[in-house]
């Protein structure tokens, strides 16, 4: 809820039928109209789902949830606190990019993060370094991207980055993001919000 409210409701997990719809979940319709965008956003709100106690209350029985942007960090917030409860001080896990450090690695060092470079196709091959960063106060690293997970059709590129707000998959000046914060579930959140702000407004957060 803290990204959905600092974004706008641009990071939004009820946005299901909308990746689905876009032919990035487990559906897919050949023939998308705006009349048809516009009915599926009525299911589509952050503000639409609320918490009592343990259980998930939705206003609309239609309301799906999608948490898969938050897997990968959300496993390494559940493993990291296994590690931390065991007294393990040193320590990096990876779940398919996302990631959490602490202490030092077996060299002694800080715990080191190659950035992958974005190129604007879907293959990764002869992937070059962007930047390295170093990670040692139990901190999370995630990134997400446009430039792999998209399809063209009839000459125009659909990338996954979807907005919630309008129904639509967008294309800003960000090829990736990279975000660290304490918490690896908070950095996907916000790496999968900045995608579809774009640069200006995400230096604004």
């Amino acid at each position: 809820m803290q990204a959905s409210e600092q974004t706008g409701g641009i990071f939004d997990v009820t946005c299901a039928p909308l990746i689905n719809l876009w032919g990035f979940g487990f559906t897919k319709f050949d023939s998308i109209t705006p009349q048809l965008v516009d009915s599926i956003r009525h299911f589509v709100g952050f503000r639409k789902v609320h918490l009592q106690g343990n259980r998930v209350m939705k206003d609309d029985p239609r309301i799906l949830l999608n948490f898969s942007v938050l897997g990968g960090g959300t496993i390494c917030n559940i493993i990291a606190c296994l590690f931390d409860r065991k007294g393990i001080s040193n320590y990096m896990i990876d779940i398919g990019g996302e990631m959490i450090a602490k202490g030092k690695n077996p060299q002694g060092w800080n715990w080191c993060i190659g950035i992958v470079r974005p190129k604007d196709d879907s293959t990764g091959t002869n992937s070059e370094l962007e930047q390295i960063v170093q990670l040692s106060e139990r901190l999370g690293l995630a990134t997400s991207g446009n430039y792999r997970n998209f399809y063209l059709k009839d000459g125009r590129k659909y990338a996954h980055a979807i907005n919630p707000i309008t129904g639509y998959p967008v294309q800003k000046d960000i090829l990736s993001a990279t975000i660290i914060a304490h918490q690896c579930m908070l950095a996907d959140a916000y790496a999968t919000a900045f995608m579809t702000l774009g640069s200006r407004k995400a230096r604004q957060l």
